[in-house]
């Protein structure tokens, strides 16, 4: 199916550029007409996604964050959030609750359980030290004009 909308974002993995994600996917949805709880749950999870870079990718320096939404007919959001930082050596362990690689006094290790029960669906390719592609997919509802 071919996207009716489609922008792509490159920030550095500063902490304030979190907050710029978050803006940035508002924006991009917003004339779709999400309901309250959509997006919420989309910025929720691309707020965790984009964290992910910034806390883990890039250890003790900065690099590129690139985050690409796409729209398509049928009111999908795809939001792909890339990084070629460090990588995953193993992204099954990763994505398991409690797990994590940061100090567990400062990390809880739900960031992935986080966007899972966000978005409809959650996928994360990742080399260790090739860097990383997560991709969240979410359904918006359909505007009840259109159900009408």
């Amino acid at each position: 199916m071919k996207a009716i909308n489609t922008a792509r974002i490159s920030f550095q993995s500063r902490s304030s550029n979190e907050v710029f994600a978050r803006a940035a996917v508002s924006g991009f949805i917003t004339g779709l007409d999400p309901t309250l709880e959509e997006l919420t749950d989309v910025k929720t999870a691309v707020s965790e996604a984009v964290t992910n870079c910034i806390v883990h990718a890039y250890p003790g320096t900065l690099g590129m964050v690139n985050m690409t939404l796409t729209v398509y007919p049928d009111r999908r959001l795809v939001v792909r959030i890339t990084d070629k930082g460090c990588g995953i050596p193993d992204v099954k362990k990763a994505m398991e609750p409690l797990y994590t690689t940061g100090n567990k006094d400062e990390r809880s290790g739900l960031g992935f359980a986080v966007m899972q029960s966000f978005m409809d669906k959650v996928k994360v390719v990742s080399t260790a030290g090739g860097g990383t592609k997560v991709t969240l997919t979410k359904l918006l509802r359909a505007r009840e004009e259109e159900r009408t």
